[in-house]
């Protein structure tokens, strides 16, 4: 993929309406658009045609992109491309669950309304996984799978003023323009994560911990704490 600012530069050509910029972009980019459409993948649905509709949004995203909104373009992009994937499958009734998926969703919801009951709160990712001897991914997604999905492209509703602007436009509008969707992500990210590695990830960059003082409050050594904080630092790193 090109280095940031290149893409910055190709951008701004191609909101110009340069042609060869767009071109750049979509070759340079076209693993970001598999790597989306990847998930999306149907027998209902050709794998060229979900590759164009991956392009239409990935279009969209140089179209509507801001450097104002302090992210990264790929990181604007992958809501965009994907959003433009879920309303075609949505609209065309080709967003299919499989019964595994269904029963799977159907015993999270169960165990959950228990816990809650017993305890007053929700549970944790960990918890439902261990629960029900799933991947802490299958729980995601199966809980996922239950949800109609938004665009962040669609447009907000309402009689205020607002009406028609994008939903993607107002978030970054509300928070001053600081890197919502990398927040969104980060935020995501950090619930896969096991119950130790949120322990060292809330400590270390949320309480201000040194690894030492990590180390003593989890009952590990210096150079344990230091191991496994790299490691989920390349785990969250994956995920941008």
């Amino acid at each position: 993929m090109l280095e940031h600012e290149e893409t910055l530069k190709y951008i701004r050509l191609a909101q110009t309406g340069d042609e060869n910029a767009k071109t750049i972009l979509l070759e340079h980019n076209s693993p970001l658009i598999k790597s989306i459409i990847r998930r999306y993948r149907t027998s209902a649905v050709e794998y060229d045609d979900l590759y164009q509709l991956g392009c239409v949004g990935f279009l969209k995203a140089i179209k509507n992109f801001d450097e104002k909104f302090g992210v990264h373009f790929s990181t604007y992009a992958v809501p965009m491309i994907a959003g433009e994937l879920k309303r075609f499958m949505r609209d065309d009734g080709y967003i299919k669950v499989s019964r595994i998926v269904k029963k799977q969703a159907m015993q999270i919801k169960k165990l959950s309304d228990e816990y809650r009951q017993n305890t007053g709160e929700s549970p944790n990712i960990d918890y439902l996984a261990k629960k029900l001897n799933l991947d802490a991914q299958d729980i995601v997604f199966a809980m996922d799978s239950t949800k109609m999905p938004i665009s962040l492209d669609a447009k907000c509703s309402g009689e205020s003023k607002e009406k028609g602007q994008l939903l993607i436009d107002k978030i970054i509008e509300v928070d001053n323009s600081e890197d919502v969707i990398d927040k969104f992500i980060l935020k995501e990210s950090i619930k896969l994560l096991s119950s130790r590695e949120k322990q060292i990830i809330m400590l270390r960059y949320f309480r201000d911990k040194t690894q030492s003082e990590v180390a003593a409050l989890l009952g590990i050594s210096q150079v344990q704490v230091s191991r496994l904080e790299a490691k989920v630092i390349e785990k969250l790193a994956a995920k941008f």
